[in-house]
């Protein structure tokens, strides 16, 4: 009798126990997604256009073929060691990347790479697919600029 007694309330600790622990761990789990979407602390217009020195909204209009020489240049020179246009490379394929990304967004990821993917979801994302930072190349806004236009030359459904 003795014996079932201790019996019964060892089992009943473990039993208490056991559910006090996972209740625990289901609510730190809870309080955890809640501070993770809360920590994120982008705007919306952060969500949209990146993290970086583009502030506002950078409005393209029609395409400036000057403009998209120059990013060319910059882009051969600066960015085909790690990109190229139509595959992908050591990082994402950019022919495209003006039908999935605003210029902001972009001028935003060549210049402050590091910052977006430590603070931008869709960066994050990038980075864990291609598992390679993107590198610091100090390019300047005007430089950033000529390149998204010469992304929007070569993409045949920019601006739609």
């Amino acid at each position: 009798m003795k014996y079932l007694i201790t019996y019964s309330l060892l089992m009943l600790s473990i039993l208490s126990w056991g559910c006090s622990s996972s209740t625990h761990k289901s609510s730190q789990s809870n309080v955890q997604t809640a501070s993770s979407k809360e920590s994120s602390g982008l705007t919306s217009f952060q969500q949209k256009n990146g993290i970086g020195p583009i502030k506002k909204e950078v409005k393209v209009g029609k395409l400036d073929p000057k403009l998209a020489a120059k990013g060319k240049e910059i882009f051969e020179s600066k960015c085909t060691s790690c990109h190229k246009l139509g595959q992908r490379y050591v990082g994402p394929d950019l022919k495209e990347v003006t039908s999935r990304r605003t210029p902001t967004y972009i001028m935003n990821m060549i210049m402050n790479p590091s910052g977006m993917t430590h603070k931008h979801p869709e960066a994050r994302k990038l980075l864990a697919k291609f598992a390679t930072q993107m590198a610091n190349l100090n390019i300047k806004r005007d430089q950033a600029r000529a390149i998204v236009e010469y992304f929007r030359s070569v993409n045949p459904n920019a601006g739609k």
